[in-house]
């Protein structure tokens, strides 16, 4: 990215390196070797939108370690800005292990502890002006788990301001529900409420709906999440496709059926196309169907941000199920 640029995509949050087993269909104990790539939900959504022909950028922590130079230099690798990437010289680099076994939802082993970098963020990390002025402001539910990422989160949104509708301006919360970042999911909806007073877009699957709002059904689900002042809600549910609702409606949009390979950094790259259908003021169900057609295509491949699809291929997909 030239540096002269100014960034479209500003994704606060998780940063890892993400080694994928060699050995399919078996579990960890049984695994020989891995393979090294770039990951965290943050980090995809802004390799995905640079995929997708926007110029991101994340903020974000690693260590001072080797994975950390690692990091910086696969993001500037994909295009994706490396400038907000800060070091947290007493911590190491997130690793995360996963087993392929079941391809479909693969469990991940975290090495984030005591704490990760990226849960670190203070006020001193944050580029207050290009929170302020940066189209889409992508953050996490995960970011709210824990002091100082958490109090940083909210003076964050805070001096952003929700976007007005209308203005091209977005604030947008993945829910990002992860247990085992969270003492219970009652302390996780106090802290999502608190994150939905400053948004625009929300989106999860029904899982984390369910911990944000306290349903699981889609369209209350929706409901809800609008009635807390959001401009779009977003709510996932696998095989039965994407329900998109405004105050003008609802819409569900039908899945994509495709042999899954890995699961993992499907919901990553969903995020990058409705961060790119935003930015291209696309309306919700173009935006829902791209979504799942980049969701689709990373589901059939190994690996997250290097499985991240361009515009191309999301047509194609799209016209595809159209025809």
């Amino acid at each position: 990215m030239d540096a002269t640029e100014p960034v479209e995509v500003l994704a606060v949050g998780r940063v890892g390196v993400d080694l994928y087993p060699q050995q399919s269909g078996v579990p960890l104990a049984d695994v020989t070797s891995f393979a090294k790539f770039l990951g965290g939900t943050a980090t995809n959504v802004a390799v995905g939108a640079a995929r997708l022909g926007r110029r991101s950028a994340v903020l974000t922590k690693v260590g001072a370690d080797g994975f950390g130079d690692y990091v910086r230099t696969a993001m500037a690798g994909f295009g994706v800005d490396p400038a907000y990437v800060g070091t947290a010289d007493d911590l190491q680099t997130p690793v995360v292990f996963c087993a392929l076994d079941p391809p479909e939802d693969p469990p991940l082993l975290f090495y984030r502890q005591p704490i990760a970098p990226d849960l670190t963020l203070t006020g001193a990390d944050v580029p207050w002006d290009l929170v302020a002025r940066v189209p889409l402001f992508w953050v996490t539910g995960t970011g709210m788990s824990v002091d100082p990422s958490r109090q940083t989160h909210l003076d964050m949104l805070a001096h952003r301001g929700r976007p007005e509708p209308g203005t091209g301006r977005y604030t947008v919360v993945d829910l990002d529900w992860r247990p085992m970042f969270w003492p219970s999911p009652r302390a996780a909806r106090r802290e999502y409420v608190r994150m939905l007073e400053h948004v625009s877009v929300a989106v999860g699957n029904r899982d984390e709906v369910e911990v944000a709002v306290g349903t699981r059904d889609p369209e209350e689900g929706a409901r809800r999440l609008l009635d807390l002042g959001v401009e779009l809600a977003v709510v996932k549910q696998g095989a039965d496709g994407v329900l998109v609702a405004t105050a003008d409606g609802m819409t569900t949009v039908p899945p994509q059926v495709v042999q899954v390979v890995c699961g993992l950094g499907a919901g990553d790259a969903f995020g990058a196309a409705l961060a790119h259908g935003l930015l291209a003021g696309w309306d919700p169900v173009r935006i829902a169907e791209h979504a799942n057609a980049a969701g689709a295509i990373v589901a059939t491949r190994l690996a997250c941000a290097d499985a991240m699809p361009t515009l191309d291929e999301l047509e194609a997909m799209v016209l595809g199920r159209a025809r």
